[in-house]
């Protein structure tokens, strides 16, 4: 999609059996996740031709990588860490604020050096240490989308980060837009 404008550029539909959840770039690769089909594929960036798929169990629900291993939610409050090389699962961490699990974790993106998960049905997205799994801060956006412009099921559902220009941005499912926050202390 060409940022300014909306315009789709390219686009590579599932088979109808799959419902797409989590996706990341990977080294010249998309990653993507499904929902509940325990199948994930890759892509090669330039032309979308699958190029692998792989299983895992459990639902997928978001995607990202910090560099070295895939970042995987599935809606509970843990994150898996995925070899990227291998497809296999080496670790996992319970996402906590304070003592208590962070559940229905959702989209994630990876954001110098911490983990940005939005918790389903939620305007906020948690900042986690990607070494314990400790909640750091929260990013409140309530309001960003008023109700009267939010379709029924518009719940906030996408962060991406935009590293070379330091740009984050903000949507969610059905919304007409998307939006570029800038970070502040409360």
């Amino acid at each position: 999609v060409k940022l300014e404008t909306g315009e789709v550029l390219q686009i590579k539909a599932l088979p109808q059996e799959y419902f797409g959840e989590g996706i990341t770039e990977w080294n010249g690769q998309i990653v993507q996740l499904t929902w509940q089909s325990q199948v994930g594929f890759v892509y090669d960036m330039k032309t979308f031709e699958q190029t692998k798929r792989w299983t895992y169990t459990g639902e997928g629900w978001g995607l990202t990588h910090d560099g070295t291993r895939l970042i995987m939610s599935d809606g509970s409050s843990r994150l898996r860490f995925i070899d990227p090389a291998t497809m296999k699962e080496t670790g996992r961490i319970t996402v906590r604020d304070g003592d208590a699990p962070v559940e229905l974790l959702n989209e994630l993106e990876y954001v110098k050096g911490e983990i940005f998960a939005n918790v389903w049905q939620k305007d906020r997205i948690a900042r986690i240490s990607p070494r314990d799994g400790r909640v750091t801060g929260w990013i409140d956006l309530s309001g960003l989308l008023p109700p009267a412009q939010r379709p029924a099921d518009g719940v906030l559902n996408g962060i991406a980060y935009d590293a070379a220009g330091d740009r984050l941005f903000v949507t969610g499912k059905l919304w007409p837009r998307v939006f570029e926050i800038t970070l502040v202390k409360r």
